[in-house]
């Protein structure tokens, strides 16, 4: 029987040990403000989590853990979106001879535990889980013994209270007080770098990709050794809740780009990089402006009711090269039909074989009468 509740009363950790005790078969989601959580359980083993937090994405994750560069990413990303696809991205990373299996496995294991370990840090949120549609068993199942983790997310919580006393607010700013260059360890010297740059303990989390818990560990340990300490709090720091922000933005972003106001698309995207410096769905969406700038462009170029005509004879036309695409649209030019009547036969996108009709005026191939 599905249910759900609020976790003010019914806390995460007794709600996964009984679903380990019990070895419930079913989807647990997990909702705190923006931050939406999945994590399929069977035989009392976590098979599979899925988040919408950027910290916790597949693709960053595997950046932050060196296993790939951020423009490997992007590559990657933009051939799954451009090619339609529908192979998930670590498939087509180890495809591509980017990434190994065993990298990819080890790389899920400890992402879905860590999601999980956010979880039992939780002091407020909702969790419903639905055992009326059970996960199918599959070959990538990761099969993650709950008791092990139940016995770290016990010791994380502990030591979370023990933190939350020394930094009482994610909005809290730090200075720099020691010289730097003493500070080897790669993952205490990356957020030493952001926070010299005045960022928030909620932004170095952000964007360095690690929980928060695990970046406010880093800080305790550079405060410890003196290379940090408190500055100041920045109240209302947008960071506080950056999936909602994030999400918001990039809606907004994406609204704007339909229709047209290419200028507020790319101050919004430009504002969700501001808080997510890595943030692949902005960046592709600013290259998306671009493009559509400039089919925009073409697209006044050329007027629907004007009449395409040849200016090649039959014989400069057999010496020239054209790609399939161009073939077409040409093989529709007859001097009578106008750029709209030929828009209506062609089978790719109307911003497309715009594009192309201005190439072959540029190449005065045609013209328009």
């Amino acid at each position: 029987m599905s249910f759900g509740g609020d976790l003010h009363t019914f806390d995460v950790l007794d709600l996964v040990g009984w679903l380990m005790g019990r070895k419930r078969a079913g989807v647990l989601s997990m909702t705190r403000r923006s931050t939406r959580k999945r994590m399929a359980f069977r035989d009392g083993q976590l098979q599979w989590s899925s988040s919408n937090d950027p910290r916790e994405t597949i693709g960053q994750v595997l950046v932050r853990d060196g296993l790939i560069s951020e423009e490997v990413l992007f590559r990657a990303l933009l051939k799954q979106e451009s090619a339609k696809d529908k192979r998930r991205l670590g498939e087509i990373l180890i495809g591509d001879g980017l990434l190994t299996e065993a990298q990819l496995v080890q790389m899920l294991r400890g992402n879905a535990e860590a999601q999980l370990y956010d979880c039992f840090l939780w002091g407020d949120g909702r969790f419903d889980f639905d055992d009326e549609n059970p996960p199918v068993p599959e070959a990538s199942d990761l099969g993650i013994d709950m008791k092990l983790i139940l016995e770290e997310g016990r010791h994380r919580r502990e030591e979370w209270a023990k933190l939350r006393t020394r930094f009482t607010s994610n909005e809290v700013t730090f200075r720099l007080t020691a010289d730097p260059v003493q500070v080897i360890d790669p993952q205490q010297r990356q957020v030493l770098d952001l926070a010299v740059w005045g960022k928030t303990l909620a932004a170095i989390s952000l964007e360095s990709r690690r929980s928060e818990f695990e970046t406010t560990l880093l800080i305790a340990q550079l405060v410890d050794k003196g290379f940090l300490a408190f500055d100041r709090v920045e109240t209302g720091a947008p960071e506080t809740d950056p999936v909602g922000i994030i999400t918001t933005l990039l809606a907004g972003a994406e609204m704007r780009l339909k229709e047209g106001r290419f200028d507020a698309a790319t101050e919004a995207y430009e504002r969700v990089l501001s808080l997510d410096g890595v943030n692949q769905a902005a960046k592709k969406g600013l290259l998306a402006v671009v493009d559509s700038r400039k089919k925009a462009k073409t697209a006044k170029r050329i007027p629907l009711n004007k009449v395409p005509r040849m200016r090649l004879t039959a014989i400069a036309l057999a010496q020239q090269h054209f790609d399939p695409q161009e073939g077409f649209v040409l093989s529709r030019i007859n001097g009578q039909w106008d750029v709209q009547s030929i828009l209506k036969l062609c089978p790719m996108p109307e911003t497309d074989t715009l594009s192309i009709f201005s190439q072959l005026l540029d190449r005065q191939v045609i013209e328009l009468g």
